[in-house]
């Protein structure tokens, strides 16, 4: 068991009990709250960044960090968090993809820039209130990462990226609690974020208008083009790719007899291709950027449960690694709207195989 432990804390219910309970434990607990905030905008920090690291998430954290006895600081990584995370957000829908922001905050910042001054501090781990589990084969000596107790708050899928070395140091304390248990504990030691709401948004984008964000920060991703049907011919105009995902159907702005999805999105071409809801069931997809997490990556075919999106049933699958680390998904039923840019998560059972980008 780490000595100290380095806590990551938005503000939330979930990140606060984690503290609580290593503290309970005996741990020597140093609390954290990431600033990814310009100082010059930092009174906009509530509104702009409201759901996990905004000015009222981090007086939260204060207050709950003093009612424990622990250290607490604000740690200033608006650099780190803009080059990971935002602007991979950005680029990612340039090039057409759906990217999940809280898979690159995770693996870059609380696991990559907080842990490595987490270990400069003489803290042997970090821990976050994500609900997943972390275990170690003692056969083996490889580190594990399985799905929350509790299956409807399960965040095991955005940590795919995570490598032995960071799971060696990482530490989920709620891992093992429903959700109703967490705020159960929180209400037990009196925590001022008991009874805190969820927050389900992307932190830095507000009222959760990603479009919005988007187009202020760079207006070039929003260039008018063509939507075309599976036979190239043209339905109506886009306002730009970066307004669209795999699968949407409202803001078209097409007339049409049957219901229509978007089906691809061409960022070379500047097209969206739209089709019937048969045109979204797919089989099959590449991944990209593949780690595995509970073997080596296998030279056979492997049989896994895959998970395409944070809300899809992880379904029947076999993955095979490509001689360039890339992997070939095929399910044994089609599944809808594989989009580009999300996750694909293995999974046997509980237990995370490992994940990757889905490519288009």
């Amino acid at each position: 068991m780490a000595s100290r432990v380095v806590v990551g804390m938005s503000g939330g219910v979930d990140s606060s009990v984690a503290a609580a309970l290593l503290v309970e434990r005996g741990i020597d607990v140093v609390g954290v709250t990431m600033r990814v905030w310009s100082s010059a905008t930092s009174a906009d920090a509530p509104d702009r960044f409201g759901g996990c690291c905004g000015g009222e998430a981090v007086d939260d954290a204060r207050r709950v960090a003093r009612a424990l006895g622990i250290p607490y600081y604000v740690l200033n990584m608006e650099a780190e968090f803009t080059r990971a995370v935002v602007d991979r957000f950005a680029e990612a829908y340039r090039g057409g993809r759906t990217p999940v922001p809280c898979v690159a905050c995770n693996a870059d910042l609380k696991f990559g820039s907080l842990l490595s001054r987490a270990l400069a501090w003489d803290a042997q781990a970090v821990a976050t209130g994500h609900y997943a589990r972390v275990t170690r084969d003692t056969g083996t000596g490889r580190y594990l990462l399985w799905r929350g107790k509790d299956r409807g708050k399960d965040q095991s899928d955005f940590l795919w990226p995570l490598t032995q070395a960071q799971l060696a140091t990482a530490q989920f304390p709620v891992g093992d609690l429903d959700k109703s248990e967490v705020r159960e504990q929180a209400r037990r030691l009196g925590l001022a974020t008991a009874d805190k709401p969820e927050s389900q948004e992307i932190c830095f984008v507000p009222d959760d208008d990603y479009r919005g964000f988007l187009r202020r920060r760079d207006p070039s991703l929003f260039r008018p083009g063509s939507i075309v049907d599976s036979d190239g011919a043209v339905l109506g105009r886009h306002a730009g790719v970066a307004a669209y995902t795999i699968g949407q159907r409202k803001g078209l702005g097409i007339t049409a007899a049957t219901p229509l999805y978007v089906v691809d999105i061409d960022p070379e071409e500047n097209r969206l291709t739209v089709g019937p809801p048969a045109a979204l069931e797919r089989d099959r997809l590449v991944a990209f950027d593949v780690n595995f997490i509970a073997c080596e990556p296998p030279r056979d075919p492997m049989r896994v449960l895959a998970r395409i999106r944070h809300s899809h049933r992880p379904a029947p699958a076999t993955v095979q690694v490509r001689d360039d680390g890339a992997a070939d998904v095929v399910f044994d039923e089609p599944q809808r709207a594989i989009t580009p840019g999300q996750s694909v998560v293995w999974y046997r059972d509980d237990l995370v195989i490992g994940g990757g980008v889905i490519g288009r």
